[in-house]
């Protein structure tokens, strides 16, 4: 699992940083997260292929998360896109998206499909048979969701030893990655554990931001491998997280705590501030494993 921090500041781009916009790679699929003014240049600074982008997950309709999505289905119709391209946002994001091409006599060349949402429950918005996207409601001064990203379990690995050793035919090894026990000719039955290892262990990524500190998410995100938080503040301005709705970076560690997840990656931070590593020492206070996002960071996960 690879995460490509795009941009992870709030509010306005900087020359020095860029609003919130990541990729998350699972499972040999590539997911764009948020796209606020910049993200295509930052796409094309990492070398990151446009091509692969198929999927794009939209949090809340403030600007520093979605201002950029238009210029980059524009860039998309430019390159000679050929791909559908699905869009999953609050209920609005087709409206403006559509009213920007449509004033603009701007066509895409290829299938532009909106998935608008309402729910204020936690739902699958989308799935296929490597990866499940399900929502995480957040409380922002807009409506907001996060994301849950989950890998599913592949096929069982062959023990090829075993395999040989019950000379079992080759037209049966899908039926034993698939988890099935195998009755020989004499009549013996082979436990799949015989025959089999254990596939490769799954992993899960939740991407929350923006949002006050919010309880309610941990049965959600709990035990998630790594976790994204929104760490607006730090501790010295957390009086105005009540009307911004934002939260401080020992909040976001609070609920990495209580939620019992793997990792924590900090970002969307004030750019009040000139030090972000105060950011990653608060939140150490309160839970231990922190990594600090910053526009450009890597991270690779790995079981």
């Amino acid at each position: 699992m690879k995460l490509t921090i795009l941009g992870c500041y709030s509010a306005t781009p900087r020359t020095i940083t860029n609003p919130t916009s990541q990729i998350i790679e699972i499972n040999n699929q590539m997911f764009l997260i948020d796209c606020g003014e910049g993200t295509q240049v930052q796409l094309r600074k990492h070398k990151i292929k446009f091509s692969r982008i198929n999927h794009i997950f939209i949090s809340h309709l403030h600007g520093d998360h979605f201002y950029g999505l238009v210029g980059l289905i524009s860039t998309f119709m430019l390159l000679n896109r050929q791909n559908d391209l699905h869009v999953y946002g609050p209920k609005g994001i087709k409206e403006v998206i559509l009213l920007q091409l449509r004033l603009s006599n701007s066509f895409t060349g290829y299938g532009l499909y909106f998935h608008e949402l309402t729910s204020k429950e936690s739902q699958v918005v989308y799935e296929d048979d490597k990866v499940k996207v399900s929502t995480i409601p957040l409380q922002h001064r807009v409506y907001t969701n996060g994301f849950l990203f989950q890998e599913k379990p592949g096929d069982r690995k062959l023990n090829l030893g075993a395999v040989f050793n019950y000379e079992i035919d080759k037209c049966y090894y899908q039926k034993i990655k698939n988890g099935s026990d195998i009755t020989l000719d004499d009549g013996r039955i082979i436990p799949n554990e015989k025959l089999t290892f254990d596939p490769t262990p799954t992993q899960s990524y939740a991407f929350c931001s923006d949002t006050k500190y919010d309880e309610s998410i941990i049965p959600l995100i709990e035990n998630v491998d790594v976790l994204y938080h929104e760490s607006t503040f730090l501790e010295q301005d957390k009086d105005k997280t009540t009307h911004t709705m934002h939260a401080t970076a020992i909040e976001a560690a609070t609920i990495a705590k209580k939620a019992n997840v793997g990792t924590l990656v900090l970002g969307h931070y004030s750019t009040r501030y000139g030090n972000i590593k105060l950011f990653k020492e608060e939140a150490k206070t309160v839970f231990e494993n922190v990594l600090l996002g910053d526009d450009g960071k890597v991270f690779e996960f790995n079981k």
